[in-house]
């Protein structure tokens, strides 16, 4: 069989002809960025080879390729079946990432589902041979409990502590065991999962993890998970639960490890996550929520045995599942507006969620309605020509001035790309300078003079312009696509901030706060949303940061069982509009693709 010896892995593959480089590489846990999930539209899975050859590059690729990259052995590996052995070296090495772990938290009376209680049981004697199953039943006063829990029978002592959820009894421990009672709080990204170790006892935060969702091999966004789903009916659902599955229990593992803490002491792990991510996590067929009419399998919360999707934490632990309203309004965002308190608020208030997604939540005065808005393929830095994750090496912050232009970057790395901060900072800059206009189109280079600082900064690609936001050998521009990326991912959420007030009708005026959550707007200052127009300048004095809400309220869910029904409930009374589906919506839409002046 053939080989593939990957340089920097010290990996060396055998591999039978027929599937792509990228599908070989993933199969064996290499990373390669790939956001399309391999359809050769991205360009993003570069590898440079080494040693041995490689099919001739097609035209595809080609468009894919700068020449000098072409020159150096550059090919996409999605778009190249190798047919030999191969030496390869993978161009993105998965740095260090910056994920958001904290958020605003409101006050609540803490009343955990999970609680323990210290008994003394009735030990049998000849007199009274009762047994352990009936004696259990007697003292706590139950009709009875899983069977599997008598496993445990033989080391119990007289006294024992009994591990309920709710009114159910879940778990019977040896001696006093209550000052041992920890769960987990977890949102689940389709970027990013950030996870809290919390004693149930105190709700202090022990410690926190964090990491990339691995699902990334799949696909960076959701639409592209759920149609590898499509294409691989037979193995996805299992591939994708079992991706995460892994991802949470090594992030329960390391926080353990740290704190010093049995697994076997966590009795529930509470998670809130887009309803796409839930039904990955659930090992539930999410291909209904790629196609019309996009209803989802579930939306309602789920209150399941941690061990039943196998997660590795006690024996009979639970799984919280936060409700969700919609295909594109999941629980994270029930989470987002329980957190900021929508529901019971007096005021007008728009909550934005701004990730790979865009979902917004306008309460009027208490009356919630939302929508969801496609904004994430650009922010997020896929679809963008140096696009990137927000990880080591990405310019998260720009500044363009008479002396030349000023980047800020990620782990103070040399830069290789942007991320989604970036992005926005160099178009609010782009914008400012003149050197696009209000249709977004980069101003012409000839109507500049040489004298002109801008002069150098822009250049012709045949007819089209590019600005050089670092030059030298490893260019970094920014096309006239990407410009136009970010322009529809400005449209979407602005004509969805409108189209909630208009369905309200409340006028601008009388918005009285606009909240920005998510981990992507925690990055992003006032002057990158207004100044690209993503959010209407009447807003600037208005704008809130709340950071993670949606580990917020799975946390909450987890250290009250009060919170959990009013999640519930909160979830039921969210409605939910299809832009799509208003009158004027694309005239409005068209509007809202406009920069400001």
């Amino acid at each position: 069989m053939p080989k593939i010896f990957v340089n920097g892995e010290n990996k060396t593959i055998e591999y039978k002809i027929g599937k792509n480089l990228l599908e070989i590489l993933v199969e064996q846990e290499i990373f390669v960025d790939n956001p399309c999930n391999g359809k050769g539209l991205c360009g993003k899975c570069k590898v440079k080879v080494l040693k041995g050859k490689l099919p001739n590059i097609s035209e595809t690729e080609k468009k894919l390729l700068k020449e000098e990259e072409i020159n150096k052995g550059i090919r996409i590996s999605c778009l190249v079946e190798p047919k030999e052995d191969v030496t390869v070296e993978v161009l993105q090495k998965e740095g260090k990432h910056e994920v958001l772990t904290t958020g605003y938290m409101p006050k609540f009376q803490f009343n955990p589902s999970i609680r323990k209680e210290v008994f003394e049981i009735e030990a049998p004697t000849l007199d009274n041979q009762i047994s352990l199953e009936d004696s259990i039943c007697e003292t706590l006063g139950i009709k009875g409990f899983d069977w599997r829990i008598l496993n445990k029978g033989e080391t119990l002592d007289k006294d024992i502590t009994a591990v309920f959820n709710g009114k159910d009894l879940m778990a019977i421990e040896t001696g006093d065991t209550r000052e041992i009672l920890y769960g987990v709080a977890i949102d689940i990204g389709t970027t990013t999962v950030v996870a809290s170790l919390i004693n149930m006892n105190d709700g202090k935060e022990l410690t926190t993890a964090s990491m990339i969702n691995p699902q990334k091999k799949f696909g960076l966004d959701v639409l592209t998970r759920i149609t590898y789903e499509l294409e691989n009916p037979r193995i996805a659902k299992e591939k994708l639960q079992q991706s995460i599955v892994n991802a949470i229990n090594k992030m329960i593992e390391d926080m353990c490890d740290q704190v010093k803490i049995d697994k076997k002491n966590i009795y529930e792990v509470s998670v809130a996550a887009n309803c796409t991510m839930m039904h990955f996590l659930l090992g539930i067929d999410a291909t209904a929520i790629g196609k019309s009419p996009y209803a989802p399998i579930f939306v309602r919360s789920k209150n399941i045995l941690a061990k039943d999707i196998g997660l590795k934490v006690a024996m009979g632990a639970r799984l919280y599942c936060l409700p969700s309203v919609s295909s594109y309004i999941g629980a994270d965002i029930v989470a987002g507006a329980y957190v900021s308190q929508l529901h019971k608020s007096k005021e007008n208030i728009l909550f934005i969620d701004i990730g790979t997604n865009g979902e917004i939540v306008l309460s009027n005065r208490g009356k919630l309605i939302s929508c969801s808005c496609a904004a994430g393929p650009a922010l997020e830095g896929m679809n963008i020509s140096s696009g990137m994750r927000a990880a080591e090496g990405a310019i998260e912050d720009v500044e363009i001035t008479k002396e030349g232009i000023k980047t800020k970057v990620i782990g103070d790395k040399e830069p290789i790309g942007l991320c989604g901060s970036g992005i926005l900072a160099v178009v609010k800059e782009l914008i400012d300078t003149g050197l696009i206009k209000k249709s977004g189109a980069f101003i012409k280079k000839e109507k500049l003079q040489k004298s002109d600082y801008r002069y150098n900064m822009i250049q012709l690609n045949g007819k089209k312009r590019e600005f050089i936001l670092k030059d030298g050998k490893d260019k970094l521009l920014i096309t006239q696509g990407d410009v136009r990326q970010v322009q529809l991912a400005k449209g979407a959420i602005l004509s969805g901030f409108y189209t909630l007030l208009k369905q309200s009708n409340i006028e601008m005026d009388q918005l009285d706060k606009v909240i920005i959550a998510g981990q992507f707007g925690a990055h992003l200052p006032a002057d990158s949303l207004i100044k690209t127009g993503i959010l209407p300048e009447e807003v600037r004095d208005k704008l809130v940061y709340v950071g993670n809400s949606s580990k917020t309220g799975a946390y909450m869910a987890l250290m009250s069982g009060d919170v959990k029904e009013e999640l519930e409930q909160l979830g039921n009374e969210l409605d939910y509009m299809e832009l799509g589906a208003t009158e004027g919506y694309e005239r409005l839409f068209s509007q809202c693709l406009l920069f400001p002046k």
